[in-house]
């Protein structure tokens, strides 16, 4: 392997995974790793040289319901993939965040005997619900990269080798943020107050939730109609899907808002838009760690299909869903979830935040959990996946069930 490129294999389904993915090709590039990488990237991998064999957008589905309908889209490019790397193996492949598409994918290599290693960058929440999965994480994957310190002891428990890396963003983003400077840097007015509303990334979704924001927009707009509202487009379809949906509300409303496009290849508009508004209203996810790391108050809301979310309400083990209530391990933020995310509830959360009191609160307690993850001793990825490569571990061991791991 000294005489030849590393072959490494990712796999990223969204913004937040093309972020890592990039990031971690630049650290093996500073650390003087002649490799090269494979597999499925964005547009920010893409730029440091990544080959991509599919558009990253065709592993943007999410839930039960949602995912069986692109179920053979699906398997056909994981069996493109095992196909691909059967032929000419890569040394390692990363599956960054997307889990039910990449710990079946790690799965199927392991099962093929391929001369391949498996990481799952940003561990899927076992910890939360369904910690049965775990058994099919050990069989499949050598090495778990984690974000937090406490996944990287629950896998110990069950002795899944894991590191905890980190999330690059608390050390990224500045303890000190001032709101002005983020609102100069989009050409915003420094006088106006500004909303964000981030209904997702997916086309499902902008479908699902963007009616959702848009009539809790236009709720906040008859009662305090100096807000302007800014909403992010990561790309020319979600522009074109939220321009389609505006079609429906009254002009003076619409003249409200700013459709703010994405500018370079890093697709950073929706961390530029948290960063200058007041107030951040954002579906659940990865995005509201960001707000929380950028110190803004925010709410945050989630609807699934109906079927999803009945499996999901029944399989989960802890009491929050949001990333930052969960680090805390108490109520932070308001979460809207399922028949609690409707227009009217949105906008009363909203309106809270425009107390100046409550704002702040909310925003000293993100500064103290910025704090502390920052105070975590974290595993530089590039290191921990090179030590896995060194090390020797038996594939006899996987289960050959044909259950899914997700």
């Amino acid at each position: 392997m000294q005489n030849r490129k590393l072959k490494i294999g990712i796999v990223v389904g969204e913004v937040s995974g093309d972020t890592l993915g990039a990031k971690l090709i630049r650290s093996f590039r500073e650390q003087g790793i002649d490799a090269e990488f494979e597999g499925i990237g964005g547009p920010q991998m893409i730029a440091e040289g990544f080959k991509s064999a599919y558009p990253m957008d065709v592993l943007s589905v999410m839930g039960i319901v949602e995912v069986l309908k692109d179920i053979k889209k699906l398997f056909a490019v994981r069996d493109g993939l095992v196909e691909t790397w059967s032929k000419d193996p890569v040394d390692i492949f990363i599956g960054i965040d997307a889990p039910d598409f990449n710990l079946r994918l790690s799965k199927s290599l392991k099962q093929k005997n391929l001369p391949i290693k498996t990481v799952q960058y940003v561990s899927p929440s076992v910890w939360a619900w369904r910690q049965g999965r775990v058994h099919g994480i050990k069989a499949s994957i050598d090495l778990v990269l984690c974000l937090f310190p406490f996944e990287k002891s629950f896998y110990h428990k069950f002795d899944v080798p894991a590191a905890c890396v980190g999330h690059p963003l608390a050390s990224q983003l500045p303890l000190k943020n001032p709101i002005i400077e983020a609102k100069q840097e989009l050409n915003l007015n420094i006088e106006d107050k500004h909303i964000a509303l981030l209904p997702g990334s997916r086309r499902g979704e902008i479908e699902r939730l963007g009616p959702l924001v848009l009539d809790a927009a236009n709720i906040i707009y008859q009662k305090y109609p100096e807000y302007i509202f800014l909403i992010p487009a990561i790309n020319d379809a979600r522009q074109q899907q939220i321009e389609a949906l505006l079609k429906d509300y009254p002009s003076d409303f619409v003249a409200k808002i700013k459709l703010m496009e994405n500018s370079d290849i890093e697709s950073k508009i929706g961390r530029q838009v948290m960063n200058a508004s007041n107030i951040v209203a954002l579906a659940s996810g990865t995005a509201t760690l960001e707000a929380m790391l950028l110190h803004r108050p925010m709410v945050t809301f989630y609807k699934l299909n109906w079927l999803t979310y009945v499996v999901v309400k029944f399989l989960i083990k802890i009491p929050y869903y949001s990333l930052p209530n969960i680090i805390a391990g108490k109520k932070v933020i308001c979460e809207l979830i399922q028949n609690d995310a409707t227009a009217e509830n949105l906008a009363a959360e909203i309106e809270k935040l425009m107390n100046v009191e409550t704002a702040q609160i909310q925003a000293m307690q993100h500064i103290t959990m910025h704090k502390q993850l920052l105070a975590g001793n974290s595993e530089d990825p590039v290191q921990a996946i090179l030590n896995t490569l060194k090390s020797v571990k038996s594939t006899e061991t996987v289960d050959d069930t044909g259950l899914g791991l997700n």
